[in-house]
């Protein structure tokens, strides 16, 4: 995570009216009076229900009630007040503020938390059927066992281009090097050693393609080039493939690994997760009953769903304007 702090984005306290007047529209109260005027629920409903806030405020309501419905036995307080503390231990007394700039209260991010929860839980357990065999081999075969390699991280391209010349050169000491001129303070003083295989996350996929097609003993034959795409800045790599480890013949022998691998990969796929939360919406048979919200569920259904979800809202908005002019 990078030194920025986020609270993960959520409903905004004030657009969560929405449900209220949706719950109450057969008693419409006046929530603001004035002089010569006043507000009423249904007023305020049809002005924000448009919104784009407000509807992602309904849509994170319909996905909590769905998957409460379905998890809730799944997800305790306890996990749910351990995530919250988890989060909120970074921001430390500035937690509370952080929460309220965000239209967040800690009963109303406990909610969102405690959703999202419930929907890691049922993207694991639809993982979890993605264990088969034939995964399990892809997986395999995609991965590589741990390497021990050493990395040289510099910012500055030339400087970059003459280490590794000195690092090509007979009888370099490639350590020396990393202490002499790497900017990366986690490995620099330990002569650039680091020790990975395919499924780390702290060494950038380009730097880890380099070396894993190396030999033992040998240096990369160019400089690797790795854009930060949250600074936008570039580092340089200079590596060297001090011993990778032999590949067992049989997947048994890293199935817990491959396990991980399978189940972080799905957990990690949008496709995959938007097919589970369709899934679940479908199993709860969610009908939109106001045209304003027809699309509020498209990203998780089919074209042809859709249509017919916004043909059944509107026709189901025309009878209930026929009901209320009778």
């Amino acid at each position: 995570m990078k030194t920025r702090k986020k609270i993960l984005a959520g409903a905004v306290t004030l657009l969560a009216a929405v449900s209220l007047a949706a719950c109450s529209s057969a008693i419409d109260k006046d929530i603001i009076t004035m002089k010569g005027n006043t507000i009423s629920i249904s007023e305020f409903y049809e002005k924000v229900k448009t919104n784009g806030q407000a509807q992602q405020v309904l849509l994170g309501m319909v996905i909590g009630h769905v998957f409460e419905e379905q998890y809730g036995d799944k997800v305790s307080s306890s996990e749910v007040d351990a995530e919250y503390e988890a989060k909120a231990a970074p921001y430390g007394d500035a937690f509370a503020s952080a929460l309220a700039s965000a239209g967040l209260t800690p009963e109303s991010f406990k909610e969102q938390l405690r959703t999202e929860l419930l929907v890691q839980y049922a993207v694991k357990q639809a993982a979890e059927k993605e264990l088969t065999d034939e995964n399990y081999q892809a997986a395999y075969e995609a991965y590589t066992p741990e390497v021990t390699a050493r990395i040289i991280k510099l910012t500055d391209e030339a400087k970059a281009n003459e280490v590794l010349a000195a690092a090509q050169a007979e009888g370099a000491d490639f350590a020396q090097l990393a202490k002499d001129n790497s900017t990366d303070t986690a490995t620099k003083e330990n002569g650039g050693e680091v020790k990975f295989d395919s499924t780390s996350t702290t060494i950038p996929t380009e730097v880890q393609s380099a070396i894993f097609a190396l030999d033992a003993g040998q240096v990369g034959a160019s400089v690797i080039s790795v854009v930060d795409l949250t600074t936008y800045t570039t580092s340089y790599y200079v590596v060297k493939l001090e011993a990778k480890t032999e590949k067992a013949a049989d997947w048994n022998e890293y199935k817990d690994k491959l396990t991980e691998i399978i189940l972080t990969q799905k957990q990690n796929d949008a496709t995959f997760v938007a097919g589970v939360l369709k899934e679940a919406l479908q199993q709860a048979n969610v009908k939109i009953k106001d045209a304003a919200f027809q699309n509020l569920l498209s990203q998780y259904v089919t074209t042809e769903e859709s249509s017919s979800s916004s043909t059944e809202s509107s026709s189901s908005t025309t009878e209930t304007s026929s009901s209320s002019g009778q």
